[in-house]
């Protein structure tokens, strides 16, 4: 009987896992939605039925159009605030920033003796320089008067809220009425609509925001010296990066988006300034949630904001349809930035193996 030759030993190697599959946000997401299910069968509700209301009360026929308008605003806060966290900062100051920017777009617009076309035009403008000017104030104090900027951009944005509450309650209030709002602005001053929707040119004007976000992020050396500052501040600063002057023109900009949201939402329905109106919403904490959960990547911004509007607009569908409050969709935002949190500070089972062999070594 003869034996067979010794056959090579065969290597298995592990086979690497897509790094879509390991992604902590698609982890958080899943994990969000699995803990929303079991929620929702907590209450007696079907699940399916629950999110199926939600899809469509935001991209059905009947919601789409409350979709791309919160939406506009939603996804312009997200790239606002994006624009800084790419580089590790935070701004926190984005109710200020949205607040003067409509202000400003209000008075330019009441006041303008430009033809309407042009008015909006200027209004915009107006708009976007007052949010930047503000968000340069908190820069400044970082860089000049050692303030942090997460302090003082969110310090900032309660004088500027009350401020704009004073005018409209007060110099600008539009007489006999009851609502703290100023005079509407003159016929033929506001944005175009697309279409018969309540949707106006806004969306249009975010959408080109959003693409040069993504063109400079990705395509110049200032982008890239962005993200390198997001990644390690030391070596940037080691390789010549002006922190000072970087902080200045990231907040600028920021601040310059969230300006030009709200003179977006001025120059829509209802065509005025109203306390409140900007702010209310939460715009800007729905924008930062989104900015957080892509890791302020451009195109992952554009789709975390378009997938907390679907939750935020969708919500009060899955209300009528399961009587389940729409607030569990808040809860769900919540609960993804948790999620994305604790995975993202959880090293993986490979990094623990390489961790160990190096001290062992």
């Amino acid at each position: 009987m003869t034996t067979p030759p010794n056959r090579p030993a065969v290597l298995r190697l592990p086979v690497p896992r897509s790094p879509v599959l390991r992604s902590p946000v698609l982890f958080s997401v899943a994990a969000t939605l699995l803990a929303g299910t079991l929620l929702l069968a907590a209450t007696g509700a079907d699940p399916l039925t629950a999110y199926g209301a939600v899809l469509s009360g935001s991209l059905g026929p009947d919601g789409i159009g409350a979709t791309l308008t919160t939406g506009t605003s939603v996804l312009g806060m997200a790239l606002a605030l994006a624009v800084p966290l790419r580089a590790g900062l935070v701004n926190l100051g984005g109710d200020g920033q949205l607040v003067l920017g409509g202000l400003a777009a209000a008075v330019t617009g009441l006041y303008s003796p430009l033809p309407a076309p042009l008015t909006v035009a200027v209004c915009l403008l107006a708009g976007t320089a007052a949010g930047a000017a503000y968000a340069a104030l908190a820069a400044v104090c970082e860089t000049r008067l050692g303030v942090p900027l997460l302090v003082s951009g969110l310090l900032l944005s309660y004088p500027a809220v009350s401020f704009a509450s004073y005018v409209a309650r007060y110099p600008l209030k539009e007489p006999g009425s009851s609502l703290p709002q100023t005079r509407r602005l003159p016929e033929g001053v506001a944005l175009p609509a697309l279409g018969s929707t309540t949707v106006t040119a806004g969306l249009l004007l975010v959408a080109a925001v959003a693409v040069v976000h993504f063109f400079v992020d990705t395509r110049t050396g200032a982008g890239y010296e962005v993200r390198m500052t997001g990644l390690g501040p030391r070596f940037a600063a080691y390789a010549g990066v002006d922190r000072a002057g970087l902080t200045l023109r990231l907040m600028a900009a920021s601040g310059g988006i969230a300006g030009l949201v709200g003179a977006v939402g001025v120059l829509a329905f209802p065509y005025r300034f109203t306390d409140g109106a900007l702010t209310a919403p939460g715009y800007t904490w729905t924008g930062l949630t989104a900015a957080l959960l892509a890791g302020a990547a451009p195109l992952g911004t554009v789709l975390a904001a378009l997938f907390f509007t679907v939750l935020q607009v969708g919500g009060l569908s899955m209300e009528r349809a399961t009587e389940v409050p729409r607030e569990l969709t808040q809860v769900l935002q919540a609960l993804v930035i948790v999620l994305l949190a604790s995975r993202s500070r959880t090293p993986r089972r490979s990094d623990r193996h390489v961790n160990e062999k190096e001290k062992a070594a």
